[in-house]
């Protein structure tokens, strides 16, 4: 059977991103599946499920269902989830996290390590057990279509969640769904709900440049694909106003962004931050970063992580300290070069953070290899290292290279593990004072979640109603992965504002590229003379007294000051309402008139 894609009616327009097509209109022939075939030779189709391992269909109306959502891997899934689940809850469908309650099952899933795919396969096993329809999204279907876990079930590609919801309609229906093809992104305005309501996970592009030996994520998400400039500064400008207090830039490569469109990071940087408010209410969180793409801008990303609604923390995998290893994953740079991202942003970020990934046991890596690993990791006590052993993926060429023992490869990671855990990085903080975004609940349930502004995690106690706030708090004691604190003061955003013109020294130009230091973080930059002006990065403290934070203005002025901000449509409408009213009025005494003149 064709490609669903290829068979709407009237030829590629379709319906509205986020909306649902009948059967009919999608162009669907479903048939019984009379015989055994390879998922390898099917493409993009609608057929029969085996009555073995699904539910019969549905007799409920569309709409009316509960779906349990199950999200494996990194934060671009969580995003596609979140999108899946607004579309569905918008039109009608419940959401639940009790497995058992749900008439369907979307799970969505993750490619990267061999374990995230395990549970994915024991998942749709206690699917099938449980007569429970399934659809199953994410990289694992996209990037591996021959998959047996795969039959029978339906499965939605990762540039396919804005059909989430004809493709649950059908398969609960009793019909298979295969939507895998495409070459557009996704609509950044779908429905969403998020999983925090505080936070927003922006993706800024699909897929990335390089061709790492060891990936899989690189056969699902494909090439590079990034948004426009505009289209991610709406969205900003739109959560911003929904409430949302922390945006997370999320993507397979977020250095790369742009490439692909004739733009750059530190362009969309810049544009950003723009439109993040003055009193520091919402926080932007910059995403993982491969070292090739920040040694060309590794001074513009400092400036804009010195920006006071930017956390000072940057994830940059390493994920070998010897250049051999390096060389053998594609990695395109070199362990010196990743120093020296490290090196540059640590100078000139005052209390950078940066997070790394280790990948242990890398076929060909030697003792002496493993050894310069440790060591790199011992060079800089980074806060946060991710490590995990080598996984050979199907379809990658690390698969064929020729592995490593398999004990070895858990002695080293049991070793680096120990060098890692051995490290007190937030020793010294105890008794500081830090200003923390609150915007989670511990997972003990009692403390509230809140990060400094290089985002180290500090747990404190509070009421609920302090999420979404900012707040001083003083560190009481530290631990290895987190820092405990006492709030000694929740920060209203009125006075935020005040605080920082207050605090303004002399000023740094409007684009955070070409300043060096903000004076909005209590610097100086940029010059002399001009100490009587705040600092505008974010385009909101301008034109005002700051003495008195007004702007002394008279009645007269202030009505000029309104006409002055008219647009052309403005002006236009006032024309058209006279126009019109004179016609009115024409009328009317023509009318009054003639009724004279025969009287």
């Amino acid at each position: 059977m064709e490609d669903i894609e290829d068979m709407f009616a009237g030829g590629a327009g379709g319906a509205p991103p986020g909306f649902r097509l009948p059967l009919n209109a999608v162009g669907v022939n479903p048939k019984r599946n009379t015989s055994k075939r390879s998922i390898s030779k099917q493409k993009d189709e609608v057929t029969d499920s085996n009555r073995d391992s699904l539910a019969p269909p549905s007799m409920k109306i569309p709409g009316t269902q509960t779906i349990y959502i199950k999200t494996f891997g990194c934060s671009h899934n969580q995003s596609d989830s979140e999108y899946m689940a607004g579309q569905l809850t918008a039109f009608g469908y419940g959401l639940t996290e009790v497995p058992e309650d749900a008439d369907l099952w979307l799970i969505n899933t993750c490619t990267v390590k061999s374990p995230s795919q395990s549970a994915m396969s024991t998942l749709i096993t206690r699917g099938r057990s449980g007569k429970k329809p399934l659809v199953i999204a994410g990289c694992v279907p996209q990037g591996s279509r021959d998959l047996k876990e795969l039959e029978g079930v339906s499965v939605v590609g990762v540039q396919q969640i804005d059909r989430v919801v004809e493709i649950v309609e059908e398969t609960l229906k009793g019909h298979e769904v295969r939507l895998l093809n495409r070459k557009t992104l996704p609509s950044l305005d779908l429905p969403k709900v998020r999983r925090n309501n505080f936070i927003e996970i922006l993706p800024v592009n699909v897929g990335c440049l390089g061709a790492c030996t060891y990936c899989k994520t690189k056969h699902a998400r494909g090439h590079l694909g990034s948004y426009t400039v505009e289209s991610l500064v709406e969205r900003v400008r739109t959560v911003i106003s929904e409430g949302v207090k922390e945006i997370w830039l999320s993507s397979e490569d977020t250095g790369a962004y742009g490439r692909d469109i004739g733009v750059n990071l530190p362009i969309l940087l810049n544009a950003i931050v723009k439109e993040l408010p003055s009193d520091q209410s919402t926080m932007l969180r910059i995403g993982m970063t491969n070292p090739p793409f920040m040694l060309e801008h590794l001074k513009e990303i400092a400036a804009v992580l010195r920006h006071p609604c930017v956390y000072t923390f940057l994830h940059v995998p390493v994920q070998s300290g010897s250049d051999a290893v390096l060389t053998a994953m594609n990695r395109e740079y070199t362990s010196g070069e990743f120093r020296t991202v490290v090196d540059t942003l640590t100078e000139l970020v005052p209390g950078m953070q940066i997070a790394t990934d280790i990948i242990c046991g890398f076929p060909g890596e030697t003792d002496e290899d493993f050894s310069q690993t440790v060591g790199l990791i011992k060079d800089y006590k980074f806060a946060q290292v991710h490590i995990s052993q080598f996984y050979p993926r199907p379809g990658t060429p690390a698969a064929k290279m020729k592995k490593v023992q398999s004990k070895i490869v858990k002695q080293r990671s049991r070793e680096l593990t120990c060098v890692f855990e051995a490290f007190a990085p937030y020793t010294g903080m105890e008794g500081k004072e830090e200003r923390i975004w609150i915007t989670e609940i511990a997972t003990d349930g009692v403390h509230l979640v809140g990060h400094t502004k290089g985002y180290i995690q500090v747990l404190v106690s509070g009421p609920e109603s302090m999420l979404g706030t900012s707040a001083i708090a003083r560190i009481t004691s530290v631990g290895r992965w987190s820092v405990f604190g006492e709030v000694i003061e929740t920060l209203a955003s009125t006075n935020v504002v005040t605080q920082v013109r207050e605090e303004t020294k002399p000023a740094c130009t409007s684009d955070v590229s070409t300043c060096e230091t903000c004076a909005c973080f209590a610097e100086s930059c940029c010059g002399e003379g001009k100490s009587g002006e705040a600092c505008n990065i974010s385009g909101d403290i301008t034109g005002q007294d700051h003495k008195t934070g007004e702007k002394s203005m008279t009645k007269e002025e202030e009505k000029q000051e309104v006409v002055s901000h008219w647009g052309l449509v403005d002006k236009a409408l006032v024309c058209g309402v006279f126009v019109s009213s004179l016609t009115i009025l024409v009328l009317i005494i023509s009318i009054a008139s003639r009724v004279l003149l025969r009287q």
